[in-house]
């Protein structure tokens, strides 16, 4: 299963890492909608079976694998380090034209630094970390712009990220959600058409056709399109967290776990700007 995250799209977890698969199954239960059970030795990218002479994998050459203790340390890292920069962003530069400024520039750079890491074929931590120091800067800004027009609209959006993503994971390990292909195919279809509408209304408001953002308007209908893309945020991650335990199921490289915080940390920005236009919206009709 692929995720939906831009780090994850391209490819997931790195295939030709050196590793071999598992020699056994996965654990009990874990064959219900997993996309490797039927055969995991020709489809899990983790598995290296001898094609030649019908050999199972080889034992594996290493023991250094993903386990979840090296993604919540590596997670941890990112989303520490966009909250520093945050937080030295926001004590740093006043409210001005210029922290503006500085605030798009940052974006900029953290989307450039993704695109690389995301096309790179391993994870590397210093483009990671770098992504989430940049991303910390124009979410610094950002935070303290809409805090000197809604006061505490930031703490209650970071409350409200927590809550979406707590609750996403407890839904997700409940097994309340089956992530199938057939569920990502219609979550990505809906994301598609969610961003190029967003696109067109952007375009409509650049050249004055739309007043007031358009569908990203601080009314109603603003309100409805920031719950909609607060859903599709809980979206990636029911899939960026199958695709972590997917990689941890069949061995990926302990590096890997940089690619799977990476991705989370996108994700949760994600929510967390969506989280704070939503806090703005209800502040404003208050």
């Amino acid at each position: 299963m692929r995720s939906s995250n831009p780090v994850f799209s391209r490819r997931g977890f790195s295939r030709d890492n050196g590793y071999a698969g598992f020699n056994t199954a996965p654990q009990a239960g874990y064959a219900q909608g997993n996309p490797y059970a039927q055969n995991p030795y020709a489809q899990n990218p983790y598995a290296q079976a001898d094609v030649q002479y019908g050999a199972p994998p080889q034992a594996p050459v290493t023991t250094d694998r993903m386990t979840m203790d090296d993604v919540v340390v590596r997670s941890a890292l990112t989303l520490g380090t966009v909250a520093v920069g945050a937080v030295l962003a926001w004590a740093l530069l006043p409210v001005s034209a210029t922290s503006y400024g500085l605030a798009i520039g940052s974006a900029l750079v953290a989307f450039v630094l993704a695109m690389v890491q995301s096309f790179k074929r391993t994870p590397s931590p210093a483009l990671i970390l770098g992504y989430a120091a940049f991303e910390g800067v124009f979410l610094g800004v950002f935070s303290e712009m809409f805090n000197s027009r809604w006061s505490g609209a930031p703490f209650q959006a970071v409350l409200g990220t927590m809550a979406v993503s707590g609750a996403t994971l407890l839904v997700y390990k409940a097994g309340w959600i089956r992530v199938t292909a057939r569920y990502a195919r219609i979550g990505i279809a809906i994301a598609i058409a969610f961003m190029v509408v967003m696109a067109i209304n952007l375009l409509l408001v650049a050249f004055g056709v739309a007043e007031d953002g358009g569908l990203r308007s601080f009314g109603p209908l603003g309100a409805l399109v920031g719950v909609i893309a607060i859903l599709l945020g809980a979206f990636f991650l029911t899939l960026d967290f199958k695709q972590i335990e997917d990689g941890i199921a069949y061995g990926a490289p302990r590096n890997e776990s940089w690619l799977a915080a990476f991705g989370l940390t996108m994700t949760l920005v994600w929510i967390y700007v969506e989280m704070l236009r939503l806090v703005a919206i209800f502040s404003s009709n208050d």
